[in-house]
């Protein structure tokens, strides 16, 4: 078997940073709400992603300054459990 990344260093970022989710689920505008009620008036970028294949899901790529991992951790989470929302990339 093949190691392609053995590294146990935890991700050093730089805050305030610009970070990107990649949000998925069944209807852009339920998409929309649920980011909605987690940023609140927080300013974003929200742009279309992808479909799947068959058309089910739609991808949406969120893109924000977060100030610190408790933060970017935070909406990670919130986005995670929204039931409108089926994935956080």
């Amino acid at each position: 078997m093949e190691i392609i990344n053995d590294s146990t260093e935890k991700l050093e970022l730089i805050y305030p940073t610009l970070w990107t989710y990649k949000v998925i689920g069944l209807q852009k505008s339920k998409i929309q709400s649920a980011i909605k009620e987690i940023i609140l008036e927080k300013e974003h970028s929200l742009k279309h992603s992808n479909k799947s294949k068959g058309g089910k899901y739609i991808s949406m790529n969120l893109e924000m300054m977060v100030s610190s991992d408790d933060e970017r951790n935070f909406i990670f989470e919130s986005l995670k459990s929204h039931s409108h929302i089926k994935m956080v990339l």
